[in-house]
């Protein structure tokens, strides 16, 4: 149909005439195409309304549908809508856009020009999502977020923080894996591919929702009154209710140390320090989400800092402890040789002062040791390379590797449960590293050595150790990268081919191609499953992990062990329904006005 704009300072400036009055009086109902829309006019009560002719639920055309009493009712889903205004009565399928209508004589003209703030739309959009746990309704207000964005990274941050700031006020039990997901994702997304970001900030997003569903809101408490009072005061008290498991008075120590203004690399202190208080607290989880936060902060604002790090008082609280555990007794008494240990390092810190540990000569001896049978030559190791210079961050980057290592090398003849044994250790471990990065103290040293004490309880997963693939130039001289590539995920299409990846894994960077598009492809692997928290996790500690130790020449020839690491979980964990990509297509075919139904 032709349409007709008004002349120049007409009153209908800014209309355009897509029908006339006498079409619309014989059909009842009347398609017309403008320049960007397909839009559906009705004749109601006299009055004529003009609402969008797709769903917005899952983009079927509503002229199909039924008008009863004012109602709109689509007849694919039965999503309901108000014909004047376009909202809709059915939360799962957002409002239609509806359009000001005007009838001169026979004409119908239409206002077409957009109308509202469209990113605040999709930004309360996307509260709405969360609220409900609606997933579709998440991935639809994070590709409007996102969508014709430069920077996709740096959009990404509005709509991380407000399922940031959602999950901290909306799980009375606090911080959880749906928050350590969303941030471990927004970690990646600088590394996946331009389309894929777009679905890694979906999957972290739903994540929060699926957590908070059904669960009772947090109410954070005020500061103390006194803001006079020091931080290594609050600093005690904190540890001291912790110690007792108090969660009310370790969070309003916590508040009010942030309220004062202490500096986050002190309030990381206070919170590390009473992590490692006691041995390897919740299996390891404690100290993944206290890093976690962080890392959410640093994306999202030190402002949220009162409400989102208020949200792991409760995990301190109710963290487990494992000396109090049967396994880190018996035995073998790896509690005393901690206790030891501990006693030892203020002088063993005090003699490495001003030396520089010599990481080539030490770095395969020690790991040896670390995988090794014997805690107590292991807990000596560690002790010997402090009082020869190495820093606290040197350990922890060992340790993590060690512990990488017993995921690379976890030998598939054992039960599929035991891939979360040494994952737990493997996640704590990189944890405990980046929080070594961030603030470092003698109290956080600790966490090293409950670390090295989780790598040896771990060692029968790795009897016998599968054969750590090696890189061969020769052997790959002839191969196509991206055929390689292609190949991986292919691989993930059957079940159970954990030594397979591991394989393509080492022949691709035996190429010499760039290693930023294979954790691209793991990236993208990793979206299109249903993935769950042990694998996202083991994704991007492992993708932390290859940049860290290859950015050294002394461990960059080891670095390639932590893709194989994370390609081998991923190998034992895929393929899934993929159910929730499926949700995410679905989102992505309306974006782009493709058709999801079929006549």
């Amino acid at each position: 149909m032709t349409m007709t704009t008004p002349p120049p300072g007409s009153q209908l400036a800014g209309w355009e005439q897509v029908a006339s009055l006498a079409q619309l009086t014989a059909k009842g109902s009347l398609t017309v195409h403008t320049d960007d829309h397909v839009i559906v006019l009705f004749l109601f009560g006299g009055q004529v309304y003009a609402v969008d002719n797709r769903c917005p639920h899952m983009g079927f055309p509503l002229d199909k549908g039924t008008v009863r009493e004012g109602i709109l009712t689509c007849h694919w889903h039965h999503a309901r809508f108000d014909l004047a205004s376009g909202g809709t009565f059915d939360q799962w399928a957002d409002d239609v856009r509806s359009f000001p209508a005007r009838v001169e004589g026979d004409e119908i003209w239409l206002d077409l020009r957009p109308q509202g703030d469209y990113r605040e739309r999709q930004q309360k959009r996307l509260r709405d999502g969360l609220e409900r746990n609606i997933r579709l309704v998440v991935a639809k207000s994070v590709l409007g977020l996102l969508q014709n964005e430069n920077s996709r990274d740096e959009a990404a941050s509005i709509p991380f923080g407000i399922g940031l700031d959602y999950g901290a006020r909306n799980r009375r039990a606090g911080w959880s894996n749906g928050q350590t997901i969303n941030t471990l994702l927004i970690n990646l997304l600088p590394h996946l591919e331009n389309d894929d970001k777009p679905r890694a900030l979906y999957t972290g997003l739903n994540a929060v929702g699926r957590d908070c569903s059904g669960q009772p809101a947090r109410f954070t408490l005020d500061p103390l009154p006194n803001f006079s009072t020091d931080l290594p005061t609050l600093k005690k008290w904190f540890r001291q209710f912790v110690e007792v498991r108090d969660s009310e008075g370790a969070e309003r120590c916590l508040v009010s140390a942030i309220e004062a203004g202490h500096p986050s690399a002190a309030i990381a202190d206070m919170l590390f320090a009473a992590a490692t208080d006691h041995r390897y607290m919740d299996i390891g989880h404690l100290l993944d989400y206290i890093n976690k936060a962080f890392e959410a902060l640093d994306r999202a604002g030190w402002d949220q800092a009162p409400v989102v790090l208020a949200s792991l008082a409760p995990v301190f609280a109710g963290a487990s402890r494992q000396e109090e555990t049967n396994e880190w007794q018996q035995p073998v008494n790896l509690v005393g040789i901690l206790q030891d240990a501990f006693a030892r390092l203020p002088g063993s810190i005090a003699e490495g002062q001003g030396r520089t540990w010599d990481i080539t000569a030490h770095w395969n001896r020690l790991v040896e040791t670390l995988l090794g049978d014997d805690p107590q030559a292991t807990s000596d190791a560690l002790l010997a390379a402090l009082e020869d210079g190495a820093s606290f961050e040197e350990l922890a980057q060992v340790v993590a590797y060690g512990a990488l290592r017993r995921v690379a090398q976890f030998h598939i003849s054992n039960e599929f449960g035991d891939w979360n044994t040494v994952h737990h250790t493997y996640t704590y471990a990189n944890a405990l590293h980046q929080a070594m990065r961030r603030s470092p103290s003698p109290e956080l040293l600790r966490g090293v050595w409950d670390g090295a004490m989780s790598i040896y309880l771990d060692r029968f997963l790795n009897i016998p150790a599968t054969r750590l693939p090696q890189l061969d130039r020769e052997a790959a001289a002839n191969a196509r990268p991206e055929a390689l590539l292609e190949d991986l995920l292919e691989l993930f299409n059957r079940q159970q081919q954990v030594n397979q990846a591991g394989e393509l894994v080492a022949r691709y960077l035996s190429t010499g191609a760039d290693p930023a598009r294979l954790i691209a492809t793991l990236g993208k692997a990793l979206l299109r499953e249903d993935a769950g928290f042990h694998v996202l996790q083991c994704v991007e500690a492992s993708t932390r992990q290859y940049y860290t130790l290859a950015g050294r020449p002394e461990t960059a020839p080891v670095a390639y062990h932590a893709l194989v690491a994370a390609a081998r979980f991923l190998g034992a964990h895929f393929p899934t329904p993929r159910s929730a990509n499926q949700t995410y297509q679905i989102a992505l075919r309306l974006q782009r006005g493709e058709k999801v139904f079929e006549e």
